[in-house]
């Protein structure tokens, strides 16, 4: 085995040892986050100390606030995607399902996911912000990825977020499936 192998064998092995310890770690486990503020800015989501990635689930909360973000100012909601995103920024047709999603002054949806946003609040979070991310025995089902769950106050069955965890044992946002339909809100409920 030449030199090159050898290196190439130790990176692989280095990569699959973080993977194998990220798989075993997960089962069934729930991590809560804890956001006294919402942030307006990339930097300001840089500044969160789960901005370091090391943890599927550190990565899949900031996915949420960046998306609640995207609602508000899409130009600054696209910037921290992409930064969440790691070396796969948006495409066009995921900024266009995000348009098309906050279309229709959906911007509700993301803060469903918060503690105490329900339809009957028209999905207003309590504050401090908390958002609780779940795994199930099945999140690590693909090697390098995560699947990880999180309950909206306005559907029956949580929603998830995929992520990819890249060479350098970080976690970046592979795909979203949060932003779909849940209950209306009382206010623009016409059956309420």
């Amino acid at each position: 085995m030449g030199i090159f192998d050898k290196l190439k064998s130790a990176a692989n092995s280095a990569v699959n040892s973080a993977v194998s310890s990220a798989v075993n770690s997960i089962g069934n486990k729930t991590e809560t986050f804890t956001f006294t503020k919402l942030p307006e800015s990339v930097a300001e989501l840089q500044a969160l100390p789960e901005a370091t990635l090391d943890s599927p689930f550190k990565t899949a909360a900031l996915s949420l606030l960046a998306l609640c973000a995207y609602g508000a100012d899409k130009a600054t909601g696209i910037e921290m995607l992409n930064f969440l995103r790691g070396p796969r920024p948006l495409s066009g047709a995921e900024i266009a399902f995000l348009d098309e999603r906050f279309r229709d002054g959906q911007w509700y949806v993301p803060f469903s996911y918060f503690k105490g946003a329900t339809p009957d609040n028209d999905y207003s979070p309590t504050e401090p912000y908390t958002v609780e991310v779940s795994s199930n025995p099945h999140s690590a089902a693909s090697e390098g990825y995560m699947t990880l769950w999180l309950k909206s106050g306005g559907a029956d069955s949580p929603r998830q977020f995929k992520l990819r965890m890249k060479g350098d044992g970080k976690w970046f946002l592979w795909e979203q499936f949060i932003m779909v339909g849940i209950r209306t809100p009382k206010s623009q409920d016409p059956w309420a």
